[in-house]
């Protein structure tokens, strides 16, 4: 990574970016039985979790999203050459994230249009990100249907 940002005449942009789990996880079943009896009845206890990549503008509100099956650092490197790619020639983006190790690891690929600022460890009080998913976890995201189609939505 870099240390320094070289203006080459256009904008610099600040982006806050998070990743956020969504899914589905098992739940109890009820199950109608005659009065004293203690029925067993198949329970899904698998879990099902689709990943949300996020980077936002807080000044515009432009942002660059992903859904993706996981989070490691080879899709991490395919969401920051998607933010690359949506900057205009001359802009540089300024990437405000955690240190997840996804974020921090050697095989990340850092486009030369994108400079990442890391947040201090343990601290999500600090990025704003963590708002936009705690409003979308109040209800606001409905996740339905099977795995595949919440990677299609």
């Amino acid at each position: 990574m870099r240390d320094v940002i070289e203006p080459r005449g256009g904008r610099v942009r600040a982006f806050v970016m998070d990743e956020a789990r969504f899914g589905q996880q098992g739940t109890v079943t009820g199950v109608w039985a005659e009065c004293g009896s203690r029925p067993t009845a198949v329970k899904q206890t698998r879990y099902e979790w689709v990943y949300l990549y996020a980077a936002i503008e807080p000044t515009t509100g432009e942002n660059v999203a992903l859904l993706a099956p996981n989070v490691n650092t080879a899709t991490m490197n395919v969401f920051l050459q998607m933010l690359s790619d949506q900057l205009e020639p001359m802009d540089h983006a300024v990437l405000i994230m955690d240190q997840a190790g996804w974020h921090v690891a050697k095989a990340l690929v850092v486009p030369a249009n994108i400079t990442i600022l890391l947040l201090p460890p343990y601290s999500p009080e600090l990025n704003p990100a963590e708002r936009v998913w705690a409003y979308l976890r109040r209800g606001v995201v409905q996740v339905y249907g099977t795995y595949a189609a919440r990677l299609d939505q």
